[in-house]
């Protein structure tokens, strides 16, 4: 290719000239075929597009990539070619303005080497070179048509200035027909652009930009931009955006307001108002959504616990960082008083902060406010240094204390984030409740088990007695066991189970404990025992029956013990000999509380030394673990193994053995008392 050292020409008359500056943007490249592809079709050079789009793509594409500067793209057409300069403002070195010929080599291959962005403009242009001008480079490229023999109408050239007449249909469809690719930030952003670059394509404006202001306490910003920002010092064309709060914004066109460049800037401007309405409206219900489904989450895990101080720990993790930079609980003491329960901050180096600033005292100090809002049952904002706001905790009626959230840095809470948050203090204030009300029924529940059961076994020389007891849920059991004095050297061991559960169950359970003990106290034979006390449940029961496992104690020659069993619909003792062997002993009778009558057979045990007797509730052997039962044959197994321990160990050891079997929480009380020869 030959080397020539002129620039290129300006363009004949009669001839198309556009100039427009782009940004440094991704979208550039873009924008300038564009404005290639309007000229060409103006001009009716329609057979150079493919040719034309590509060299420009290259060029401001490398312009883009490699300078990292604003471009200037001109475009010249006349009837015979077109002539598109794309120039940057990178500094370098002054280079030799390279002119040649027309390459004719079919393989690209073969092209000189002068820097991999300009082979394809070497092989395409019909000419092409560089131009260095005071402020920026460039490189033109120069594409003729073949010779047709027909005339060409070409509108009159123009610079940055708008076309005489109105514009044509097919120019009015094209701008019509700019549409958005994808629902999302960066699709609202091309939009805007394509729409720009239409309009200034038709309006011959040099530039325009549209700004936005979402209302997120972000300001105004630049939303697109195409060719240069319009100056302050020039005629531009500002149309407001038509769009709800919080939104708004504006567009900005570099053109002066004549012709009928004013009422397509409008028409562009509420065509994007209400491609924009429709992108708020999506957003507002995608964060709807988006909140439903955080509070059904919140809720799920606020209803999982039942633990007072968990609950009011779990809430400010709940809240922090999504809806707030911290986050503090405050409960009512039993005066009114607010008391620090939990609190956190999206920085944990702020904590001791926080903590310093939510402890201060004062008429200005945030503890102030919160007792307002607590004493106001009403919101209240907070001012700085932790700006935010404050609502109360309200469940039933009962004030509870406040839930206090600090704004995000430079960011102010919106009014569907205030809901929300309103809305966690509901769900968070009834999870407190619940919490507090399970655990007074838990304290009550203990309380009235404690009743129900000795406080201490006996301690007797040479007869060791031990128990094991757990409770489960917050409502009392039915489970008992209890151990009496019924004589010189006699005790009497009994361990039953009421049926049911909560306070009918523990008013049968202390009247059957009461009636035994009464019975004892007057003498009673263990046959009469059980009768009297059937025949009470049957009047006073209310529908409830009893098992029960009774035993007296006596000492016998040779320190051997022995031992009047009776069961009463209950499951049979386990017997563990010394050597640890163990059998099932006893013979099934009736349940107390069904029949008029019953029966109870008597079996006599001797207890050698070093031989124990275990008693147990059915909670022991119905222990589950999936569809598998702890059962009977298991309790056997762990029984050997403990002969020669101490009655202590061994109803520790069952306990722990009974407990570990299953990972569930125990479904029913479980009680274990072991009755030990330790002579």
């Amino acid at each position: 290719m030959s080397v020539e050292a002129d620039a290129i020409s300006d363009t004949p008359a009669g001839g198309l000239l556009r100039r427009v500056r782009l940004p440094n943007d991704r979208r550039t490249p873009a924008a300038a075929r564009a404005l290639v592809r309007s000229v060409l079709e103006e001009a009716g050079l329609e057979s150079l597009l493919n040719e034309a789009l590509l060299l420009t793509t290259e060029l401001s594409t490398n312009a883009v990539v490699h300078a990292n500067t604003e471009l200037d793209i001109e475009v010249r057409a006349d009837g015979t070619g077109l002539t598109v300069t794309v120039t940057d403002f990178a500094p370098g070195p002054v280079e030799q303005l390279a002119i040649g010929p027309r390459n004719e080599s079919v393989d690209i291959g073969e092209v000189a080497e002068r820097g991999r962005g300009l082979l394809l403009v070497d092989h395409f242009a019909s000419r092409w070179g560089t131009v260095h001008e005071g402020t920026g480079k460039g490189v033109w490229f120069r594409l003729e048509r073949e010779p047709t023999g027909e005339v060409t109408a070409v509108v009159p050239a123009t610079v940055n200035t708008a076309e005489a007449g109105t514009p044509s249909v097919g120019s009015l469809s094209a701008l019509l027909q700019v549409n958005p690719e994808r629902p999302s930030e960066e699709g609202v952003a091309e939009f805007a652009a394509n729409l720009l670059a239409e309009l200034a394509r038709l309006t011959g404006a040099a530039g325009g930009v549209i700004r936005l202001d979402r209302g997120d306490g972000g300001g105004r910003q630049l939303l697109a931009r195409y060719g240069r920002a319009p100056r302050d010092d020039a005629d531009t064309i500002r149309v407001p955006l038509s769009v709800q709060r919080p939104y708004s914004g504006e567009l900005e066109l570099d053109a002066s307001p004549i012709g009928y460049a004013q009422p397509l800037a409008t028409l562009v401007a509420e065509r994007f108002s209400l491609h924009l309405e429709n992108d708020r409206l999506r957003r507002a219900d995608l964060r709807r959504q988006t909140w439903l489904t955080f509070l059904a989450e919140a809720s799920e895990l606020l209803a999982q616990s039942l633990d007072v101080n968990l609950t009011m720990a779990l809430i400010p993790q709940l809240v922090v960082p999504r809806l707030g930079q911290w986050c503090a609980v405050h409960t009512t003491d039993a005066w009114g008083r607010l008391q620090l329960a939990a609190a956190t901050h999206a920085d944990e180096s702020m904590l001791a902060q926080l903590h310093e600033i939510l402890a201060e005292t004062g008429p200005d100090a945030i503890l102030t406010r919160l007792e307002e809002a607590s004493r106001l049952g009403t919101q209240v904002m907070l001012g700085a240094p932790t700006e935010g706001f404050a609502v109360p905790l309200v469940a039933r009626g009962t004030r509870l204390g406040t839930l206090a959230v600090g704004r995000h840095h430079r960011l102010r809470h919106d009014a569907d984030e205030v809901a929300v948050l309103e809305d966690v203090a509901r769900r968070a204030a009834l999870a407190i409740d619940n919490a507090r009300i399970h655990d007074e029924r838990h304290k009550v529940a203990r309380t009235l088990q404690a009743s129900l059961l000795p406080p201490a076994l006996p301690r007797v020389e040479g007869i060791g007695f031990a128990a094991e007891y757990v409770p489960t849920g917050s409502e009392v059991g039915g489970d008992f066991y209890d151990v009496v004095p019924s004589g010189d050297d006699t005790w009497l061991v009994v361990v039953g189970d009421v049926s049911g559960k909560g306070v009918q169950a523990a008013t049968v359970t202390g009247l059957v404990r009461d009636v035994i003990r009464i019975l004892v106290d007057d003498g009673k034979p263990m046959g009469e025992i059980l009768c009297r006390v059937n025949k009470t449940l049957v009047q006073r029961g209310g529908g409830r029956y009893c098992t029960l496992a009774m035993a007296s104690v006596s000492r016998a020659a040779d320190n051997v013990l022995a031992v009047q069993l009776h069961l009463a619909g209950h499951d049979r003792a386990v017997l563990v000999h010394a050597d640890g062997k163990t059998s099932f002993v006893g013979e099934g009778g009736t349940a107390l509380g069904l029949l008029e009558s019953i029966t109870s057979p008597d079996v006599e045990v001797r207890l050698q030394p070093g031989d124990s007797l275990i008693f147990y509730t059915d909670g022991v052997t119905e222990r589950r673990r999936g569809r598998e039962l702890f059962g009977t044959a298991r309790l056997r197994d762990a029984a050997g193994p403990l002969a020669g321990y101490p009655a202590e160990v061994m109803a520790a050891r069952l306990r722990s053995t009974t407990i570990n079997f299953s990972v569930e929480e125990p479904r029913d009380d479980i009680a274990i008392l072991v009755l030990r020869n330790d002579a």
